[in-house]
């Protein structure tokens, strides 16, 4: 029994949440839009076994205060991916439904996951190992020598699931690819590592690094801890000029509903502070009500940056 609640445009509703159980024979139980009361009561309902969601979705779901009075005892399986899901979120996941989230790794240039953890033995914040006949490696972004373990770079995938170009963009399908080791690698854009068992992990989107004064700062990872502060819902980081460090942390933050009267930008920064290395704690905190969506339910952090950046100097 499969909840479908994400679009099957996505290529994790389209496989998870549409083909699998197709080929399984599975029955399938389709939500036309995202609502976090209604998927509660159709795992309820129906005895939901498996469901595939996006982190941003699960943010939404554990916020419910009315989550409790669900029974979600029949889920057996829980993942998905989109983005790196933040530690303290899974433990929350493990703490309310006591499954873990195993999270699996793809884009729409690959039309299927390139990577997946292994359902027995799966990693938090990680993207997993790559899939059968897949070919994922690590590559200096710049000088493209291909790194070792626990190095960050950027992620290269060659397999059957990844696409031949973009429709009638040459330049743009010569840009995405390269020749290495005697394969052709799609160039996923993003940045992350291996570790001494080849579980992959992502750092983030190789165009979304903030540079602060020198010092390198991934939006994704200053985003994780953020989402360990009690009075946090959902945060997304930018950058933002600095007249001394050229750019800075901000953070846009929606806070949950009984902390918006109690909690002041600044006590997040402090807090901050106790957390993090002093280079990647936001200066600046904006509390908003909402953070823009894709038609998927990922942030638009591009908007927000971009937003930032048409702002006065």
């Amino acid at each position: 029994m499969v909840l479908c609640a994400l679009p099957m445009f996505h290529v994790t509703g389209m496989q998870a949440g549409m083909n699998s159980p197709l080929h399984l024979g599975a029955t399938m139980v389709i939500l036309s839009r995202w609502d976090r009361d209604c998927a509660a009561l159709q795992i309820e309902r129906a005895k939901v076994t498996n469901w595939s969601a996006i982190t941003t979705m699960m943010v939404d779901f554990l916020s419910n205060p009315r989550l409790s009075s669900y029974d979600l005892s029949s889920l057996r399986v829980l993942g998905g991916g989109g983005a790196a899901m933040p530690e303290a979120l899974a433990r929350k996941l493990e703490e309310v439904i006591g499954l873990p989230f195993v999270e699996g790794y793809g884009l729409s240039e690959t039309m299927a996951p390139s990577h997946i953890n292994p359902p027995q033995r799966p990693k938090r914040q990680c993207a997993g190992i790559p899939f059968f006949n897949t070919d994922a490696r690590v590559i200096d972004p710049e000088t493209l020598a291909e790194l070792p373990p626990n190095q960050v770079g950027e992620i290269i995938v060659h397999g059957p699931q990844v696409f031949r170009g973009y429709w009638n963009q040459p330049e743009a399908t010569a840009e995405a690819f390269l020749v290495h080791d005697g394969k052709r690698f799609f160039r996923s854009g993003d940045l992350g590592y291996y570790d001494e068992e080849g579980y992959f992990f992502i750092t983030d989107r190789l165009k979304r690094m903030l540079n602060c004064a020198g010092f390198k700062v991934w939006p994704a990872e200053v985003e994780a801890m953020l989402y360990a502060h009690p009075a946090i819902q959902e945060a997304c980081v930018i950058g933002a000029r600095d007249p001394y460090r050229g750019e800075t942390v901000k953070a846009l933050v929606v806070l949950k509903p009984d902390a918006k009267s109690r909690v002041s930008p600044q006590e997040i920064v402090e807090w901050a502070r106790a957390k993090m290395a002093a280079f990647k704690v936001p200066r600046i905190v904006e509390f908003v009500d909402e953070l823009p969506r894709t038609a998927t339910g990922k942030i638009l952090w591009r908007k927000l940056q971009e937003d930032e950046n048409r702002k006065t100097p």
